[in-house]
């Protein structure tokens, strides 16, 4: 059961609800029943490969890619359906391949690149990964240090990338180098590299302090060579399609980490009916009816700002002030919500057995991830000042 407060303008129609429920079936089905499991040996290939079976990974995906041809309304239901499941890893993961990879790729992709990739992700044969952070580069793009350099009709590429989602799985990276140190922001190009290509080397999976269902590596370059068709768009124009791509990002990850904390407040206020304390429901307490009141409160408000900002930006609008601000008041909402929950649920939500545990470990790198908190506040102080 949710306990959603309808906003008062949901950006959804029947389609949408339609959609929402078949996802819903599917997400109840077929992943709820493993996400303990998954949370000890990350998510398998095998549900990325049968979402792409059902269509689910291409849902705004022209169809002529192999997609459904939705508007961008339905990433944001596969967003909060999946984090309804209740793995905030595969969430992540999925994230990353289906609106953080192929957009960019349908945006300023030749005919073949999307041939080639959209396609196998939208089937889910296929996973990809980002890489932009680097040992010394995270939220400062402009400090990678990843070289991509001319030899003869193609180029050899050196360095390394961290902190990769996907990464162990991935059949391809699209890769943030730097091509011209000399040229500032017009110094950069994204090349999109299999992972096959020889230089290209796994060099360790990391371990994290929770999204543990989904795997995350550090990749290391040393002279792999590509052709010039590995180029993303135009020399020298990575940067702009990065900081476009990232809002995207921004504002998916502020609807998904949203609806998981809803996830956790669910499962406390069914907690807090259940739960009896000095012979009363925990519920039926004054103190905690409050803190229940306030994140219901808190979540509504986060998923109206949600839902404004997806409204603008399906209408083509590029608002980087209302991205920025939705992204850091969802993320900062959920952190706030995942704490409470497992304060509620007392010894219990310190527990792993216990849902709001995990959620509580996942939503942390909410605030880190896509632009950290303080990266956000002072791009709405630049806006304004």
């Amino acid at each position: 059961m949710s306990h959603n407060v309808s906003p008062a303008a949901s950006p959804f129609d029947e389609t949408h609800d339609e959609l929402r429920a078949s996802i819903r079936a599917f997400v109840d089905r077929e992943i709820v029943p493993h996400v303990h499991e998954w949370d000890e040996t990350t998510f398998p290939d095998a549900i990325v490969r049968r979402m792409g079976e059902l269509g689910f990974l291409g849902l705004s995906v022209p169809e002529e890619y192999g997609g459904q041809g939705g508007d961008y309304f339905t990433n944001i239901v596969l967003a909060e359906e999946i984090a309804r499941g209740g793995s905030g890893g595969l969430l992540m993961g999925l994230s990353v391949h289906t609106d953080m990879v192929m957009p960019p790729i349908l945006q300023f992709g030749t005919e073949e690149q999307k041939q080639r990739y959209v396609r196998a992700g939208v089937e889910g044969r296929e996973m990809f990964c980002l890489g932009i952070t680097e040992p010394d580069a995270g939220s400062d793009v402009a400090g990678t240090k990843t070289r991509a350099v001319r030899d003869g009709d193609g180029w050899v590429i050196n360095g390394s990338k961290t902190y990769i989602t996907n990464g162990t799985r991935a059949s391809m990276i699209m890769l943030v180098t730097k091509t011209d140190p000399d040229a500032g922001h017009d110094g950069f190009t994204i090349f999109l590299v299999p992972m096959d290509t020889p230089g290209v080397t796994v060099e360790r999976k990391l371990d994290k302090m929770g999204m543990h269902a989904s795997d995350t590596a550090l990749i290391a370059f040393q002279d792999v060579r590509v052709g010039a068709d590995a180029v993303l768009g135009e020399v020298g124009n990575g940067f702009k399609q990065i900081m476009w791509e990232l809002q995207a990002e921004r504002t998916i990850a502020a609807a998904g980490v949203t609806a998981y904390a809803q996830y956790a407040f669910d499962k406390t206020v069914e907690y807090a009916k259940e739960r009896e304390t000095f012979g009363r429901p925990l519920g039926k307490h004054q103190a905690i009816r409050h803190k229940i009141a306030q994140m219901a409160t808190e979540l509504t408000a986060a998923r109206d700002i949600v839902y404004a900002t997806a409204r603008s930006y399906a209408a083509g609008e590029y608002d980087v002030r209302r991205i920025s601000m939705c992204k850091l008041y969802a993320t900062q909402t959920a952190d706030r919500v995942a704490d409470e929950c497992v304060q509620i649920h007392g010894g219990a939500g310190y527990m792993a057995e216990y849902d709001v545990s995990r959620v509580y470990r996942d939503v942390r790198l909410y605030r880190i991830g896509a632009g950290a908190d303080e990266i956000m506040l002072d791009v709405i102080g630049k806006s304004f000042v």
